[in-house]
Order: structure tokens, then C-alpha cells, then sequence
């Protein structure tokens, strides 16, 4: 039964009323009266007991509006400075009104309305990694970590498959794309890696790719990835990629081994063939440059030999023109001459008496040490005057023949 229902309870009244009558609705200025004065007690306002007079009722009421204006200032002051933040150095903080995005604050001391707006603090000087085709097991990140054949192996131009591993560094460079433009940045970023390496695998052969290729590749995937997290607002920047290892299969590692290592063997004996090659061709060329140098060095002799042959005889023809009998008479003794030089034996022919043999046996003694220079002895000639033996060469005779 409700208790303003007729015949129901006077004494229920919610507003304070204990009379027994039927009492209209309570007065809201009452109320209001009896809340400041409850306040007023709290405070330290007036602590009558019993029957209060009316001054006393009118110091309660004013200590009561000042109690009331002294938590609305503590409450203001509370809530004023709960608003203030501070961003540090190489963070960004994104500020929310009522949940949309509002701006963007830099680094120092900033103020937020509390309730009304709030705030996101984005460190963007912190460099990243992720890892693609593995993932790192080590202290701190850093050790070798289990293999993701889902993520390393990609097939290439050639129709072959390897295993590529990269571990990326990024960081923010813009919060507030960071945070709205994209639900899950790392993910985004991670996918878009696996599309950009496979693109850039897939343009070239396996050989290029695991030896000569390794920077170009990083650098193509680098920029590839770069345009694309740019195209979808994600407010990342890639700043390396760093080709961890680019390996065939595990399956076939050991043939690939076996391949690399005959490869190896063909450079090695196509540089010792070069090698080879590079010392006996020039031995070669010179062995054949002093041939040439030496033949030409014959030609020339022979030519001036022939040539100095040809003038004498010319020289000698012209004086045996102008006085036959004492040229030819000369040409004899020269002949003998040069033959006698040569002898360890000499036969003087003396007319009207025996022949005379002639052995210079100091001649025959120091043939055996001097053979280059050995002196001559004068020997008795046909007319019995001493003549020198000293030979006499084609210049004694040529310059004769000039006289």
C-alpha cells in the first residue's frame, strides 16, 4: 500500500513529515534548507541543540553557502590540475575530444580539459625490428631463433626455390596516423614485407639473389614497402632491411653445397690457367720480340757485311784497272799471308838451295795457354829480308785496297 493512499500510514511521509493530518507535496525550499544546514553541521557551522533562534538559523545558513563554495573551488582546482601533462623529449602526445581526434601537442607542458578530452602518448624516436622467415629465441632478441618456412620460402624468376630471412627496423613519424589510420600497424606492415620481398624475388634468378644481389634486393624491398605503408596512412617509416640469410632449402643444401663448392673449384682452376697464361704469354711475345731483334740485327749485318764486301771489291777492281801486275802481286801475298797465320809450321822455298822447315817451338808451347793472343815470330821469306807474321785481316786488306 502506498503511503499516500487513503487509509494507509500518515506517518511515511518520505519528506520528513510526522504529523498524523494529510500533508500536501513538501516545500523544495525546505529541502534545500535542510541540506545546507546538514552541510553547515559538517563544516563547523552552527551545533544547536533543541530550539535555535532566528539569528542563529541565518549564521547557520551563510556558513553552509560558504562550505558549499569552498568544495566547488577544491573540486575546480582538482580537476584543473588533473588536466595538465607533460609530453618528453622524442614523443608525440595525441589528444582526444570525446574520442575523436583533436590534435597533436609536441614535446613540454600541456593542458587537457578532463572528462571532455583525453590523451595518447606515442614514442616516435624508438626503433623497431620485425623479423620475416624466422623468429629470434636469444637475450634480448638477438639469438639465431627457429625458421618460418611460411614466411622464408619464396620462389624465384627461374623456378627455384629459397629461403630468404630480414629482419626490418621502422619507427612512427606520424602518432596520429599511427594510431586512426590503420587498426593493427605492425601487422599491416608485417604482411606488406612478405608482398614486397616475394615481388622482388620473383623478378630475379636464384643465383643473382644469393650472391652479387643481396644489397640490391634489401634496397628494392626497402623502397617498395616504404610506398606502400605510405599509400595506406599508417605513419611508419622503414629506416633499414637487412638480408639476414638467403640459403636454398634445407633439403637441399647439402647438393647446393656440393654445386657451390665445384663452382668454386672452376674459378679456381680458371684463375690458375689465367695465371698460367698471363706469365707464359708474355715470356713468349718477348722470346719472339728478341728473335725479331736479332734477326733484323743479321739482316742488317749481312747487308752491311755484303755491302762493305761489294765496295771493296769495286775499290780493288778499279786499282787492279790502273796497275794490274803490282795488285795481283799483292792480293797473292796477302792470301799467303792470312794462311800462314793461322800455321804452327812454316816451309821457306829458297832457290838454288834445300828447303828450310821452320818450327817455332815458343810458338808451339804457349799455343796451349794463349790461344787468343799469341805472338808472332819474323820468319825468313823467299827473298831473305825478315817480314812480321802478324795476320792480317779483311780491314788491313780493305784498307789496302782503298789506299
Amino acid at each position: 500500500m502506498a503511503w499516500n493512499e487513503p487509509g494507509g500510514s500518515g506517518n511515511k511521509d518520505p519528506w520528513g513529515g510526522r504529523g498524523g493530518k494529510d500533508q500536501g507535496p513538501p516545500d523544495l525550499d525546505e529541502v534545500v534548507k535542510k541540506l545546507q544546514e546538514k552541510l553547515g553541521n559538517l563544516f563547523g557551522g552552527a551545533k544547536g541543540g533543541g530550539s535555535s533562534s532566528s539569528g542563529g538559523g541565518s549564521g547557520s545558513g551563510k556558513a553552509g553557502s560558504i562550505g558549499v563554495g569552498l568544495i566547488a573551488v577544491v573540486l575546480l582546482g582538482v580537476w584543473i590540475f588533473s588536466g595538465i601533462y607533460i609530453v618528453d623529449e622524442g614523443t608525440r602526445g595525441v589528444e582526444l575530444r570525446f574520442g575523436q581526434y583533436n590534435t597533436t601537442t609536441q614535446p613540454g607542458p600541456h593542458w587537457y580539459p578532463r572528462g571532455i578530452d583525453s590523451v595518447e602518448i606515442v614514442d616516435i624516436s624508438q626503433i623497431r625490428s620485425l623479423s620475416i622467415g624466422f623468429r629470434s629465441s636469444g637475450a634480448g632478441g638477438r639469438g639465431a631463433g627457429s625458421s618460418v618456412g611460411r614466411e622464408s620460402l619464396m620462389l624465384t624468376q627461374d623456378e627455384n626455390i629459397v629461403d630468404i630471412k630480414l629482419a626490418v627496423q621502422y619507427k612512427v613519424k606520424s602518432a596520429s596516423d599511427y594510431l586512426f589510420n590503420v587498426k593493427d600497424p605492425e601487422v599491416s606492415l608485417r604482411q606488406v614485407i612478405e608482398s614486397a620481398v616475394r615481388e622482388v624475388v620473383g623478378k630475379n634468378n636464384m643465383d643473382y639473389i644469393l650472391k652479387e644481389g643481396r644489397a640490391e634486393v634489401t634496397a628494392q624491398t626497402r623502397e617498395h614497402v616504404q610506398e606502400i605503408m605510405d599509400t595506406y596512412g599508417t605513419g611508419l617509416f622503414i629506416t633499414t632491411v637487412n638480408l639476414q640469410d638467403a640459403q636454398p632449402p634445407e633439403q637441399v643444401q647439402d647438393a647446393f653445397a656440393d654445386a657451390v663448392k665445384a663452382q668454386g673449384d672452376q674459378a679456381r682452376a680458371v684463375n690458375e690457367a689465367e695465371g698460367y697464361s698471363n706469365d707464359i704469354i708474355p715470356r713468349a711475345r718477348g722470346k719472339a720480340a728478341r728473335q725479331m731483334a736479332e734477326g733484323n740485327a743479321y739482316k742488317e749485318q749481312v747487308i752491311a757485311e755484303a755491302t762493305g764486301e761489294a765496295s771493296r771489291f769495286t775499290q780493288v777492281l778499279t786499282e787492279y784497272q790502273k796497275a794490274p801486275e803490282v795488285t795481283r802481286k799483292r792480293l797473292y801475298l796477302e792470301a799467303v799471308e792470312s794462311v800462314m797465320a793461322n800455321t804452327s809450321k812454316v816451309l821457306v822455298d829458297v832457290k838454288g838451295g834445300n828447303n828450310i822447315l821452320y818450327l817455332p817451338l815458343d810458338r808451339l808451347m804457349n799455343r796451349g795457354t794463349s790461344s787468343n793472343s799469341t805472338p808472332r815470330r819474323p820468319v825468313e821469306n823467299f827473298s831473305g829480308s825478315r817480314t812480321q807474321s802478324e795476320p792480317r785481316g779483311r780491314s788491313s786488306s780493305r784498307g789496302r785496297g782503298e789506299r
